[in-house]
């Protein structure tokens, strides 16, 4: 630490070791009987070199800073031209900023002649038990992440997901809130969203709507998918693409015949046709002669068991 103390003409033997009081009064004893030209010189000689460390740790630092700057200033640009996520780049800019402040301080510190292994060394294990400690924080991170970049859903999106359904109100880089059809608000953890099934409802902008109910043995079967075509093709919210209305038979059951009925419909719309048909349908087919099947229990009696 004092390279102007000539120390060397009394190397101390490795098998030994001095308090730390002697080796403060060596040092002393040797400063004083130092020649002050050598002093001076010495010291002359220490001043310009770590001056010149000063001079080189500030100049790489403001280089640094303008580098900083100017990726920082890059990355904004290209998110702005590719139409990237908000919430997204607004994370990886700032990651990219701290991330790039650090390993700059880091090698200024290491130009002015300081030992950074240690310091390294304590950040590591720092991040080491700050990970460990938020395991779960981190893995939601991840998945806002992974959300943010891949975009299985996006805000106003009808989803189905952990076994809740709801319009997307938010994504947040640790969580995503969505909004039921009742109101509710569900905060859903992004780390097991973006690990499970994801049904988006608003994907393609269209869904199908079905209906499906049973008719008695006997029904006039042609009768009863003309009435259901017509009272589903009038209606105003049908579409036709990609395919037109149609009603089919499903199954002949014991008890009744299984009729279902298809349309294509705005996803926006769905609810709305789906509960207009099912009161039309309740309406029409009786006026037509159409009876729904209901259960009933036939009981055979053998005469000849009866006295």
């Amino acid at each position: 630490m004092f390279p102007f103390l000539n120390i060397q003409s009394q190397t101390i033997p490795s098998d030994s070791i001095k308090e730390p009081a002697a080796i403060i009064t060596e040092t002393i004893k040797n400063v004083i009987n130092t020649p002050t030209e050598q002093l001076i010189a010495n010291s002359i000689d220490i001043a310009l070199d770590f001056g010149v460390k000063i001079l080189a740790a500030i100049v790489i630092y403001t280089v640094g800073l303008w580098i900083i700057k100017k990726i920082k200033h890059i990355l904004k640009k290209l998110f702005e031209k590719k139409g990237t996520d908000q919430s997204l780049s607004t994370f990886i800019l700032s990651f990219t900023g701290i991330s790039c402040t650090i390993l700059l301080i880091i090698t200024t510190i290491s130009v002015l002649g300081i030992n950074t292994t240690s310091f390294v060394a304590l950040l590591a294990g720092s991040g080491l038990a700050i990970g460990m400690a938020l395991s779960g924080t981190l893995q939601n991170f991840a998945g806002g992440i992974m959300i943010l970049v891949f975009k299985p859903f996006k805000v106003g999106d009808y989803i189905e997901a952990q076994g809740f359904n709801g319009t997307v109100q938010s994504i947040e880089i640790t969580c995503t809130h969505i909004t039921t059809p009742d109101n509710k608000k569900i905060i859903l953890p992004n780390g097991s969203l973006s690990n499970g099934t994801i049904n988006n409802y608003s994907a393609t902008g269209i869904r199908r709507c079905q209906w499906d109910f049973g008719v008695e043995y006997g029904t006039d079967l042609q009768k009863c998918k003309d009435t259901l075509l017509e009272a589903i093709s009038q209606h105003p919210m049908v579409i036709n693409d990609p395919e037109k209305p149609y009603v089919v038979v499903t199954a002949l059951t014991d008890t009744k015949i299984d009729i279902s009925a298809r349309a294509w419909v705005n996803t926006d719309d769905y609810w709305t046709l789906f509960f207009d048909i099912n009161e039309k349908i309740y309406n029409e087919l009786p006026k037509n002669g159409i009876n729904f099947a209901s259960p009933r229990l036939d009981i055979k009696i053998n005469n000849k068991d009866i006295n």
